[in-house]
C-alpha cells in the first residue's frame, strides 16, 4: 500500500515526549528510538493474519475495562491514552485520540465490583493505555479502592512513564502507588538501553527506594534490539536500575507491524546467545501471546536434546538420568 505519514497519523495515534525526541540521532536513518515512536508509511501495509485484537482481550472482557483471561488475575484498563504511542502496539486499534475514551465513574464502579465479586482474583494489573498517564490523585484513588479488597494481594502497574516522561514520577505519584499491606509492582516497558536517561534512572530509583518492586517488559523488534549485544546492554541496564528482567515478547500480530517482526527461530537464536553473554539476573523469559486470546507460551529454546544438555559455551554435553 502507498500512502503518506499523514495517512498513518489518521489511522493510528502518534505522540512522542520531549525526553524521547531528544534521544533521536538525526544523522541515523535507523535510529532505534525513532523507529519505536516516529510513524512509518509501512504501517499502512497490513496482512491477512494481522488482527485488530491480536492477543484476544475482547472475548475475555466480562465488563468494560476488565480482562479476565487467567484465573487469579485481571487486567484493569483504566485509560486509553499514553504519553508516547509505540509503532508496534498490540492495542493500536483501541488507544489514542478518537479510538477510545476513558472509563466513566459508573464503569470504574462496575469494574471494581467485578473484582470484589471474584475472590479468586489475587492480582490486579493496571494497564491501558498507560495508567501512569493519570494524575497522582486518580492513581491514589484507584490504589486505595483496589487495596481495600481483602482477596487482592498484588497491585501491578504496566507503564513506560518512568523513562519516557520521568518528571511524572514525582513524590506525589510515588505516594499514590503505595498500598500498605499489599505488594506493589511496576512493570517497566523499555526496548533499548538508550531510553535510560539520567532523569529516567532517577525516577526508577525513587520508585525502588519507596519499596515498589520493579520488573521489565521488552518487545523483540527488528531494527531496534534484534541482536544479542543490544539485548545484553538493555538487560544489564535494567538490572543496574533495580529492574528485574521479566518478559521478552515476540512481536504480536498487530496491524501494520510486519516490518518489526522476526521469526521465532531468529528470536530463539538471539535468546540462546544472550544466555551465554549475561548473568542469570539479566535473563527475561521469551514469550509469545498466542493470537486469539489463548494465553502466553514460553519460547525459551530448549537446553535438553536427545540425552544431552547445552552448556554455557554452547556445546551439547551428554548426561545420565
Amino acid at each position: 500500500m502507498t500512502g503518506t505519514l499523514d495517512d498513518v497519523a489518521r489511522r493510528y495515534a502518534v505522540a512522542i515526549t520531549p525526553a524521547m525526541e531528544a534521544l533521536i540521532d538525526p544523522a541515523d536513518p535507523d535510529d532505534p528510538i525513532a523507529r519505536q515512536f516516529r510513524p512509518d508509511v509501512r504501517e499502512l501495509d497490513t496482512t491477512p493474519e494481522e488482527l485488530a485484537d491480536p492477543i484476544g482481550d475482547d472475548p475475555h472482557s466480562p465488563v468494560t475495562g476488565i480482562v479476565h483471561r487467567y484465573r487469579d488475575r485481571v487486567l484493569f484498563k483504566v485509560t486509553a491514552v499514553c504519553p508516547v504511542y509505540c509503532r508496534f502496539c498490540f492495542r493500536r486499534e483501541s488507544v489514542g485520540p478518537g479510538k477510545a475514551r476513558g472509563l466513566s465513574a459508573a464503569e470504574i464502579d462496575a469494574a471494581i465490583a467485578y473484582i470484589e465479586g471474584h475472590p479468586e482474583i489475587w492480582e490486579v494489573i493496571f494497564t491501558g493505555g498507560d495508567p501512569l498517564a493519570l494524575s497522582p490523585r486518580r492513581v491514589a484513588e484507584l490504589t486505595a479502592r483496589i487495596a481495600a479488597i481483602p482477596h487482592v494481594a498484588v497491585l501491578r502497574w504496566h507503564t513506560r512513564v518512568p523513562l519516557v516522561d520521568p518528571a511524572r514520577i514525582s513524590d506525589e505519584m510515588v505516594a499514590a502507588l503505595k498500598a500498605p499491606g499489599k505488594a506493589v509492582w511496576l512493570a517497566l516497558h523499555a526496548n533499548h538501553a538508550r531510553e535510560f536517561t539520567e532523569e529516567g534512572r532517577a525516577a526508577l530509583a525513587r520508585l525502588a527506594d519507596a519499596g515498589v518492586a520493579l520488573v521489565s517488559q521488552t518487545v523483540l523488534l527488528r531494527g531496534v534490539n534484534d541482536d544479542a549485544a543490544t539485548l545484553e546492554a538493555l538487560m544489564r541496564t535494567f538490572v543496574a536500575c533495580r529492574v528485574k528482567p521479566y518478559y521478552l515478547h515476540h512481536p504480536d500480530m498487530a496491524p501494520g507491524t510486519g516490518h518489526f517482526r522476526l521469526t521465532i527461530d531468529e528470536g530463539q537464536r538471539i535468546v540462546r546467545e544472550l544466555k551465554l553473554r549475561a548473568s542469570g539476573l539479566a535473563q527475561p523469559t521469551y514469550v509469545l501471546d498466542i493470537p486469539g486470546g489463548h494465553g502466553k507460551a514460553p519460547l525459551t529454546p530448549s537446553h535438553v536434546r536427545d540425552g544431552a544438555v547445552l552448556d554455557d559455551a554452547g556445546a551439547w554435553r551428554e548426561y545420565g538420568d
